[in-house]
């Protein structure tokens, strides 16, 4: 599943919701935490429910819900239904939904898990959603200085289908000066992407704050590629196609790739271990490079 653009929606405003649809964003992410205020929470869940139930609402991207911190099964019981019929908390209100309800009108592909610290709070959200009828995936949102730690055994929960960096609260919680080179991240942003390929998951790179900062977004995603991320998170739908361009191999790219690729089946077949393409000596290591350059473009649409 290709994940290139992750465009967070407040779950407050519903035309918002559905305008979300619209973009060209791979997954559209409907924020219950930080977007939406205190006051404002048990709006915004009705809000979204109604959308996810809506028959016209059915986006070609990954439809996910980003659950509050605090109180995710609260989310979840208004959302989809809680488990034997009873809320967590509080009267049911208008147009949440219980288990007698059929969860299986709501399209909610993904979810995303704030503030993740270890395996086990995984492991708790998705017996959650089982209890509640569904498997969707979950996206771990590492954003603590324990999260950072307690990466790897994060991304290895068998729930997990995605670790997601959070520069922003990462750099409160340890008490770092955000710059726009940003440094002060380095060891941070390469553990998460480093846990993700260790278990086999996907992983989505922080936000770019500045959303009138093309430029600047360019160099980010660019740089998240390079380290081997597989997409962005954007607040903003003006952020997704400079997200997608970045996660996209160009021509060239793919050209490159190409040749490798034709090369390696040669070598093979002369049992060659190293070969040449274009002037420059290719192993195994380069070859799986090529074959991931394949990949992403075949996942892109474009080849």
């Amino acid at each position: 599943m290709v994940r290139r653009s992750v465009l967070f929606s407040p779950g407050d405003r519903p035309a918002m919701l559905r305008k979300a649809a619209e973009t060209d964003a791979d997954v559209i992410c409907f924020d219950l935490e930080d977007a939406v205020s205190p006051g404002h929470k048990a709006a915004a869940r009705r809000a979204v429910r109604e959308v996810l139930a809506d028959p016209a609402f059915d986006p070609d991207a990954e439809v996910c819900v980003r659950l509050t911190a605090s109180e995710p099964l609260v989310d979840l019981d208004a959302i989809v239904g809680a488990v034997g019929g009873e809320r967590t908390g509080g009267e049911r209100a208008s147009g949440e939904r219980t288990s007698g309800d059929d969860a299986s009108d709501i399209r909610l592909d993904s979810v995303m898990l704030p503030k993740v610290e270890s395996a086990g709070r995984v492991d708790e959200i998705g017996a959650a959603l089982a209890d509640r009828g569904l498997d969707p995936a979950v996206l771990a949102l590492v954003e603590t200085a324990a999260g950072v730690v307690n990466a790897a055994s994060i991304a290895a929960a068998d729930a997990t289908s995605a670790l997601v960096f959070g520069a922003e609260d990462l750099a409160a919680d340890v008490g770092a000066m955000r710059t726009a080179e940003g440094t002060e991240m380095i060891y941070a942003r390469q553990r998460v992407v480093i846990a993700a390929a260790a278990a086999d998951v996907q992983a989505i790179d922080t936000v770019h704050p500045d959303f009138e900062d093309e430029d600047g977004l360019a160099a980010a995603a660019e740089t998240a590629a390079g380290f081997g991320y597989d997409g962005k998170i954007a607040i903003h739908p003006a952020q997704v196609s400079i997200i997608n361009d970045a996660f996209t191999p160009d021509a060239d790219r793919i050209a490159w790739a190409e040749r490798v690729l034709a090369a390696g089946e040669d070598a093979a077949n002369e049992e060659r271990g190293a070969f040449e393409v274009d002037g420059e000596m290719i192993d195994a290591p380069l070859l799986e490079q090529a074959e991931r350059v394949i990949e992403r473009a075949r996942d892109s649409g474009i080849r």
